[in-house]
């Protein structure tokens, strides 16, 4: 009798996460009324994430962009071979984020917005994995404080921003990286003025 209820207990477990999973993906209807920011130039963003994180399938790639649409950071990591789950994916994005650029949290209103490119096989049409990755783009930024950006999958066929049927056919999951171009951040120019510049012209003088 114990071994049996200790069995329907484990199954009524993994029914509670199963349901707990699914329910943390987003459909694309509610993925298109969330108000996601439209990239100004997507192919460019595209193609110059391909060309500096080369990705293959099960890529992921999580960027932050200022609002001028020139990429401030993005970092690059290999999806895990277990079940799509948007809690597990928030928490790999909300890691790299931490990693690559401070929060701005601090911030009324956001300002830098994060959009994420995963490289996967099949073609561009919307899976559950894809539910998965935008449940956890979104959440990821929300604790991050910044705004949610598109959401892109690049696949044998070539690249498709989800919920706004925009796409091409390169870069593609297979294809060659091209150099980066018009989509490379300007250097940061160091602040001058000031009491800390003063001191420290003071201090090379010497």
């Amino acid at each position: 009798m114990t071994f049996g209820f200790a069995s329907s207990s484990a199954a009524s477990l993994s029914t509670s996460a199963s349901a707990a999973s699914a329910s943390r993906l987003l459909e694309p209807a509610e993925w298109a009324a969330a108000g996601i920011p439209l990239l100004r130039n997507p192919r460019e963003v595209v193609s110059g994430l391909h060309a500096r994180h080369h990705p293959k399938p099960l890529t992921a790639i999580v960027a932050v962009l200022d609002p001028d649409e020139r990429l401030r950071a993005s970092a690059s990591f290999t999806r895990r071979t277990a079940p799509a789950d948007g809690w597990m994916f928030r928490n790999a994005l909300l890691a790299q984020l931490r990693r690559v650029i401070p929060h701005d949290l601090r911030r009324r209103t956001p300002v830098r917005t994060a959009v994420l490119l995963y490289c996967r096989e099949g073609d561009a049409r919307w899976t559950e994995e894809d539910g998965a990755w935008m449940w956890g783009l979104r959440d990821a930024c929300t604790l991050h404080g910044l705004r949610c950006g598109a959401y892109i999958t690049l696949t044998h066929d070539g690249w498709q921003v989800l919920g706004e049927n925009r796409g091409g056919r390169r870069p593609n999951a297979h294809s060659t990286p091209e150099p980066v171009a018009t989509s490379e951040a300007p250097p940061l120019v160091p602040r001058t003025g000031g009491p800390v510049s003063d001191v420290l012209r003071r201090a090379a003088a010497r």
